[in-house]
């Protein structure tokens, strides 16, 4: 039997897509605002949709000690998105809003040459060794919405071009994030999924 999965409800997230994706794939779901529930939970998964403010109801449930204690003792956690983004120090879209700091660097906006938000399918393109990347093949097509991304840093293991290169997989120790919407990249998201789950 696979671990549950404490997916994270703050308000701002895809929560039903994410949910129904992770249920197709036979596994269990826990659903929470509480900060005792992330506690006691084994794999933990942020979901995000919108403006990077939406993040300060983390704060707002006193969800952010629980998941970086979780975080710390080892607990699998994934950022989908904003949810990924929030892995950062911040993002320049709500300077005042402050990240997790799991991943040092603010996320930025797209240069103004490129038509942002960035919507729609695009590749990544692998540059480490990966567990949640594991089968997945290179330059797969995956499906982005987003209009702020975050920088390089030593956490990226894959890249996506538009309006120049962005970290589009961050993982590191038990720490994993994805800029694109796995739920929402067909086989390719499933099987990105899968991997967390089977970590």
């Amino acid at each position: 039997m696979s671990a549950t999965i404490t997916l994270i409800d703050y308000r701002a997230g895809n929560m039903a897509s994410v949910r129904k994706a992770f249920e197709h794939l036979g596994t269990n779901v826990a659903v929470t605002s509480v900060p005792m529930d992330v506690c006691h939970a084994e794999k933990i998964v942020l979901p995000g949709v919108g403006h990077f403010s939406a993040t300060r109801a983390i704060d707002e449930f006193a969800l952010r000690k629980p998941i970086l204690e979780a975080v710390k003792e080892g607990v699998p956690f994934l950022g989908i998105c904003v949810g990924m983004q929030w892995m950062y120090d911040g993002s320049t879209e709500s300077p005042g809003v402050p990240g997790a700091g799991l991943i040092e660097g603010m996320c930025d906006v797209f240069p103004p040459d490129v038509k942002s938000p960035h919507v729609g399918w695009n590749t990544i393109t692998k540059t480490k060794e990966s567990r949640i990347l594991a089968d997945i093949n290179n330059e797969a097509f995956v499906y982005f919405t987003h209009s702020y991304r975050g920088p390089l840093t030593s956490e990226c293991v894959a890249t996506t071009q538009y309006g120049g290169t962005f970290a589009a997989v961050v993982e590191h120790n038990n720490i994993f994030g994805t800029q694109f919407h796995p739920e929402k990249s067909g086989d390719v998201g499933l099987k990105i999924l899968q991997n967390f789950i089977t970590l």
